[in-house]
């Protein structure tokens, strides 16, 4: 299987697990908040924050989604390279508010560097090979 196609199925994993992800917390804030690893859920008014989290994994998805299926793989490389700071996000604001400390490391920094790695994979596939200047070249 060639460097392409391996990072494409990885790309298109990501984008169907942020969208899962973020459609959960639109449909079912409360239960999906369990797994985010934070120690205590919001509480009170707090579930529309929630929901707006959703909204922004689904959204970073969907940009995902637009820049792979139109073929932009050079812009694909560097937003999954921007959008794995939103998971190291997670995985700081999960530690900083004495969450799970399993679920800080095990799930978001884990999904952030797997996600720079595919964007740094991607962007190492479609490098430009180097061009030898004219007088160089043989006829």
């Amino acid at each position: 299987m060639s460097l392409k196609k391996i990072n494409t199925v990885v790309a298109a994993a990501f984008i169907l697990f942020i969208l899962w992800f973020g459609t959960g917390f639109i449909l079912d804030p409360e239960t999906s908040v369990q797994g985010f690893g934070l120690p205590h859920p919001a509480s009170g008014d707090g579930g529309g924050f929630l929901i707006v989290k959703g909204i922004r994994d689904v959204v970073l998805a969907l940009v995902l989604a637009v820049l792979l299926l139109t073929g932009h793989r050079r812009a694909l490389g560097w937003a999954l390279l921007v959008e794995s700071l939103a998971a190291y996000g997670d995985m700081t604001t999960v530690l900083a508010h004495h969450g799970s400390v399993a679920t800080a490391l095990g799930v978001h920094c884990l999904t952030a560097t797997l996600m720079a790695a595919n964007g740094l994979l991607i962007l190492w596939e479609t490098r430009k090979a180097p061009v030898a200047p004219p007088a160089l070249r043989t006829a």
